[in-house]
């Protein structure tokens, strides 16, 4: 089985954009939305969900009202201001718990116990392009890092029981946890960037990561003709840094309209410059995995 993983340094650059269009040149793949915090590859790919299930991590405190004595300890101790008054009763907020536990110690009636939190959803959807996995992290929930693995397990799951051996993936912008969690275990990289200096210092963290985890990685520059100085001195950089540039996606007008009507650009204008020249790419990561 292998694994395609988009990866930005920096939200904005096309990641998504060009994973849609991606997913609609592949035919035997499973796709996956590893961007559990601020998803939007659904947009484009339209998932019906046939699998809907909760995600439980960590712990969050709950006042028992029958217990409760209104004392206000719990009130006073909490750093994280995580308790409430409403109607002279004691509760703990849906945001601000962190879990840590003071005010079920201290508690002088054991009004408070510890609940394993729900903090988010997962989901196996039908798309137009083929099964997808993919997930959603509750506002001001943590544990992001968790939940994309459980996404990716998912993907795996579903492949391996369809006989896929292709999954092509969404990863989130950055290079913090839910990007590491993403990374583990695939076969390589595509790291989009634009051609802006913000543009080239995010790829090179991202390439540093990559690297860490012993991943080949590719570079793709979206819209370098906006900039072509910077442009050239992305590709400069990848040359010294021994990164190769796959692809260079010109800007194009057309993305903004498939944009707007959630449509991937390879499926809404196949002759557009730009899907042009990602068919092309698409092409050379499959010639690439191959010979992995």
């Amino acid at each position: 089985m292998k694994e395609l993983l988009i990866l930005s340094g920096k939200g904005g650059t096309g990641k998504t954009t060009i994973t849609a269009a991606l997913a609609v040149l592949y035919k035997d793949k499973i796709i996956a939305d590893y961007d559990v915090d601020a998803p939007d590859l659904h947009i484009l790919l339209k998932p019906e969900p046939i699998t809907i299930m909760p995600f439980y991590s960590g712990f969050k405190a709950k006042i028992l009202q029958d217990k409760c004595v209104k004392c206000g300890t719990c009130l006073e101790i909490c750093n994280f201001e995580a308790i409430t008054i409403e109607n002279n009763d004691y509760f703990v907020k849906d945001t601000g718990c962190e879990g840590c536990g003071v005010c079920i110690k201290f508690c002088p009636e054991n009004a408070i116990v510890s609940e394993i939190n729900n903090c988010g959803e997962w989901f196996i959807s039908e798309t137009p392009f083929g099964i997808m996995a993919h997930a959603q992290l509750g506002i001001g929930e943590e544990n992001s890092g968790k939940l994309v693995s459980t996404v990716k397990k998912n993907a795996k799951d579903i492949a391996k029981k369809n006989g896929i051996n292709f999954i092509i993936s969404d990863g989130p912008p950055g290079i913090g946890c839910p990007v590491i969690s993403s990374i583990s275990g695939v076969n390589l990289v595509l790291i989009v960037t634009e051609p802006t200096l913000s543009g080239l210092h995010d790829l090179n963290r991202v390439k540093l990561l990559a690297d860490h985890f012993k991943v080949p990685s590719f570079v793709c520059i979206n819209k370098f003709d906006i900039n072509l100085s910077v442009s050239k001195e992305i590709e400069n950089w990848c040359e010294i840094s021994d990164s190769e540039v796959i692809s260079k996606i010109p800007f194009d007008h057309y993305i903004d309209e498939s944009i707007k009507k959630g449509i991937p650009i390879t499926l809404y204008n196949k002759d557009a410059p730009s899907s042009k020249e990602i068919e092309l790419m698409a092409h050379k990561i499959e010639n690439i995995l191959k010979k992995m």
